[in-house]
């Protein structure tokens, strides 16, 4: 928004400037003699743009552009101890795993069902300021252009959220991890796996080594997308995981799961474009074809917990897998558009 309101003042500065220049330098054919409005669409997003020659083979472009809001359905398989929540024996019939075992605790416990998945929404959030030169190389043709500049805005551009209808499931899991933690700790330190007081009266429910055995054997919940890079540490120098680990993503403190997709903020661009009338024996409107590329940088996908998918795990199956091997081939963003424009004098 503020980016938007700065483009409009921009944009009303210079029709005043092209008012005021326009009667004194009558006949010159530099800066702001004409100005042309824009309306835009292309893979880069829907926008504007205001545009002004500033001589006869040049001319400077200004404008605003964001991506429409549209939704992709990504599904995260949930899977306890490594093992997936759907479990086949050798003939291919469905046997009982681990997390249908847990999933009936849960519910028992909790009272939530629990989904052998969680479905992610992803969803765009692309927006840019944009400074263009355009060039119009051939002097008896200014039909095509050749155009450089910059596209200015933020560094993420999509983000997958979990949908509502995951929420249950996800505090589910949260809870039973929760449980897990205590239990493991206990088994550790050998301290209540509770340690409340209620009504004045201390609360201190004792699991024996057979129950805290059976707990710890399952494995903690989550979604496993592929194994460790490298060793990772925690900030004291602690490994916490080796290489070749498996990486669980888990819910986070607001018992949800995000993944942040993320690019430079500064993005040289490219492009050639044709342009011409839109309508036979009108000067004032005009039609363009623009393409071109968007150095945006080699994009990083983020979790919630700040793991970088891209360049911190590997071997991740299934859609997601997809999704972040073709960010990492995509260190250049294609833009491909059209322009609708008139002048405004």
């Amino acid at each position: 928004m503020r980016k938007f309101l700065v483009i409009t003042l921009m944009a009303g500065a210079l029709t005043a400037q092209a008012q005021t220049s326009t009667t004194a330098t009558a006949g010159n054919k530099g800066f702001l003699k004409t100005l042309d409005l824009s309306l835009n669409v292309g893979t880069s997003g829907i926008g504007f743009d205001l545009a002004t020659p500033i001589s006869d083979m040049f001319q400077v472009r200004v404008g605003y552009e964001f991506m429409p809001p549209f939704r992709v359905g990504i599904d995260f398989p949930i899977e306890v101890g490594g093992e997936p929540a759907e479990k086949y024996d050798a003939n291919g019939n469905r046997v009982e795993s681990r997390f249908d075992r847990l999933a009936k605790t849960l519910k028992e416990v909790t009272g939530y069902d629990v989904d052998d998945h969680v479905e992610m929404i992803g969803k765009p959030t692309m927006n840019n300021f944009k400074l263009l030169f355009d060039v119009f190389p051939f002097k008896n043709n200014k039909h095509w252009h050749f155009t450089a500049g910059v596209y200015i805005g933020p560094n993420q551009f999509a983000r997958a959220d979990n949908s509502m209808d995951a929420m249950t499931s996800l505090m589910a899991v949260d809870m039973y991890n929760h449980i897990y933690g205590r239990v493991e700790n206990s088994w550790i330190t050998g301290e209540p796996v509770l340690d409340i007081t209620i009504g004045g009266t201390p609360f201190r429910p004792e699991l024996n080594p057979k129950q805290m055995q059976s707990i710890l054997s399952n494995g903690r919940m989550g979604f496993t997308l592929g194994q460790y890079t490298e060793d990772q540490y925690s900030p004291d120098g602690l490994l916490i995981h080796a290489k070749g680990d498996p990486y669980i993503m888990e819910p986070g403190e607001d018992n949800q799961v995000h993944v942040y997709a993320k690019s430079n903020v500064f993005k040289p661009y490219l492009g050639f474009g044709y342009g011409g009338r839109l309508c036979k024996n009108r000067d004032d409107w005009k039609v363009s074809f623009d393409a071109g590329l968007l150095f945006w940088g080699k994009p990083d996908l983020y979790t919630h917990d700040g793991t970088n998918l891209t360049k911190d795990v590997e071997n991740i199956t299934g859609k997601v897998g997809d999704y972040v091997d073709l960010f990492k081939g995509l260190a250049v963003y294609p833009s491909v558009s059209f322009r609708f424009t008139k002048t405004i004098f």
